[in-house]
């Protein structure tokens, strides 16, 4: 599980970020959105409990919202590079499962030649 180095714990800087600095925040903050939403799925997971599950699994879904809204705000400040490397991995990934969902090469015709399986007798 990641473990960044929170640079502002208990404190606030006392000057304004670079802009490096915010995008690196950025980056750590949609980190913790991801393992926030991580946390409250693995409880509504681990729970009979029908309100507790409903209630984590919204607050889960909030903070995909959080992570979406983070994202954009990268992709802005970035003035639209962070969006064209998010293409590319979704373009790969794209890539990787066509092939994986294309038809298998047509093979060889089978000769009508006896085969081990083909000479062996069954007895009932």
């Amino acid at each position: 599980m990641p473990d960044f180095f929170n640079p502002f714990s208990g404190t606030v800087p006392d000057r304004k970020l670079t802009h490096d600095e915010l995008l690196r925040a950025l980056r750590l903050d949609i980190a913790g959105e991801l393992e926030a939403i991580h946390g409250y799925m693995a409880h509504a997971d681990a729970t009979d409990n029908a309100l507790a599950k409903a209630v984590l699994t919204d607050i889960a879904n909030e903070e995909r919202v959080h992570a979406g809204e983070l994202i954009r705000l990268l992709g802005i400040l970035t003035n639209g590079e962070e969006d064209g490397f998010l293409r590319q991995g979704t373009l790969e990934v794209d890539t990787l499962a066509a092939k994986l969902a294309a038809p298998a090469p047509a093979t060889a015709a089978v000769k009508d030649e006896p085969t081990i399986g083909s000479l062996r007798t069954t007895g009932a």
